[in-house]
């Protein structure tokens, strides 16, 4: 079984350029591995301000290929800190072919693998259809020299069977870069519903999987300006939960902080020999998870 291995969210808001983000990255990841971390995971699109707020083409130009720019920075961040390093990106895949990605890179600066987005959100302030295709690479989990870890994105965190597929892949934890927040207008209403339904679905990842889950959030504020650019609050609280859905530790809601907490594989195995809800799936009866919604109907429409 593997060692246990310490795992670091780094909750940050993006400088004023990509140049500044990604030193402010760097210096995170140091002051992480300072602090014994070993694993260390950036916000969702960490290097740019949310730029999904409005519909923009010349947002296209933030794009980048992998390997990249923000690939090559956090490469040799994770390089001189001896750790891995979760970076989300603006992937280019090809002319008009963009994609909401992250990279997962060796303590020796290696790529260890990609992982894109599969679930893609449109809301007003959140216009992320305009931007990326789904992703095609499917649910992984990622073999490291600390550990087996899975990656999802944040609108990812709504779903199931995201998390389901992920734990199948044999993760040990979770990671879910993310860029969630309130809408100013909406915050006095619905603000502690939001965030309080955000925690709660990914803590039930956590139970349903035995699994530990964390989720690396932005923070600060962002925006304004014409059509859906209006300003975004995003909330932090980033968080790291194990399998028993106990929040092990959480940033606050207003500053960038740095959260740890030791991944303990024995931990998990511990927890599904009491909690076995893998061996006791029905996978003779899923079939229907298949479809959009409702039964077959079957033959000709009246």
């Amino acid at each position: 079984m593997a060692a246990p291995f310490t795992l670091a969210l780094v909750q940050m808001s993006p400088e004023k350029t990509v140049a500044g983000s990604l030193e402010k990255a760097a210096a995170r990841v140091a002051e992480a591995a300072g602090r014994g971390a070993q694993v260390v995971c950036l916000p969702e699109l960490f290097a740019t301000p949310y730029f999904c707020r409005n519909q923009d083409h010349a947002a296209f130009d933030l794009a980048e290929p992998i390997p990249g720019p923000t690939t090559a920075a956090m490469a040799a961040a994770a390089k001189a800190a001896g750790v891995v390093v979760v970076a989300p990106l603006f992937e280019r895949r090809g002319p008009g072919c963009f994609q909401n990605s992250l990279a997962v890179l060796g303590p020796d600066g290696g790529l260890l693998g990609v992982y894109r987005k599969m679930h893609i959100p449109h809301d007003p302030g959140f216009e992320e259809k305009f931007y990326f295709a789904p992703g095609d690479l499917g649910f992984k989990a990622f073999a490291t020299p600390f550990g087996r870890i899975g990656t999802l994105i944040c609108w990812d965190q709504w779903f199931p069977e995201a998390a389901r597929a992920t734990a199948l892949a044999g993760a040990m934890v979770i990671l879910y870069p993310t860029a969630i927040g309130w809408h100013p207008s909406e915050k006095a209403q619905y603000g502690e519903t939001q965030r309080d339904s955000w925690i709660t679905v990914q803590r039930g990842h956590a139970i349903a999987n035995g699994v530990y889950v964390a989720a690396a959030n932005r923070v600060g504020v962002e925006g304004g300006g014409a059509g859906y650019g209006e300003t975004l609050e995003f909330w932090g609280s980033s968080f790291i939960a194990d399998p028993s859905g106990r929040i092990l530790a959480q940033a606050g809601v207003a500053e960038e902080q740095i959260v740890t907490a030791v991944i303990d594989p024995q931990v998990v195995e511990t927890t599904r020999r009491h909690w076995p809800f893998l061996r006791d799936r029905r996978i003779d009866a899923y079939g229907g998870l298949c479809r959009l919604y409702g039964e077959e109907t079957g033959g000709k429409a009246s």
